[in-house]
């Protein structure tokens, strides 16, 4: 166990795992998300079925 002790705690810094969620995937639902509230919103406000207070 002492001598395994040194790798465990030693200097040498590990590299950052790669993330669990891709990002950009995360992005790009979010912006195509964003765009369809946009759109049904504005289709919602034109139709009258959308009141004009939130």
């Amino acid at each position: 166990m002492l001598e395994g002790a040194a790798g465990v705690f030693g200097q040498e810094k590990a590299e950052p795992k790669e993330a669990a969620v891709d990002l950009k995937s995360l992005h790009a639902k979010i912006g195509e998300l964003t765009l369809a509230n946009d759109f049904l919103e504005g289709a919602l406000s034109k139709s009258g079925l959308l009141s004009a207070k939130r």
